[in-house]
């Protein structure tokens, strides 16, 4: 007889999911749908911090039936408080790359273990080296 997943409730996910780190943008999920960012480098420590911008990933990770769909994207996080997808600077890649794929792979571990749901990466998502 095979197991039937049963996804947990929006309040619940959303403890463990904030339980992996500073990431979760909790104002901006749903159920469903939830959203996380990472300012992994800054692009000018010189600049006051309000005026500062970042290279980084962003995450929309959407419920598809009984499995979760991860669609990262890259870029800068703008002064204005935005994503705007750009291509990384060469100085910026390896620790872009290393905090998403630790993120990822802890992401991956924590809904597998916790609530056995799996995570694909979504066709349009950014594949990280």
């Amino acid at each position: 007889m095979s197991k039937v997943t049963k996804i947990p409730t929006h309040f619940r996910l959303l403890t463990s999911l904030r339980a992996l780190g500073p990431y979760l943008r909790d104002s901006q999920s749903k159920e469903g749908f939830y959203l996380f960012d990472c300012l992994g480098v800054c692009v000018n420590d010189k600049k006051s911090p309000e005026e500062r911008e970042f290279w980084g990933w962003w995450l929309e990770l959407e419920q598809e039936a009984n499995q979760f769909a991860a669609r990262y994207r890259i870029g800068k996080y703008n002064k204005l408080g935005e994503w705007v997808e750009e291509s990384l600077p060469d100085s910026a890649v390896a620790d872009v790359n290393r905090i998403q794929n630790s993120f990822h792979q802890s992401l991956i571990e924590m809904l597998k273990e916790e609530y056995e749901i799996e995570v694909k990466l979504h066709k349009e998502s950014v594949e990280f080296v």
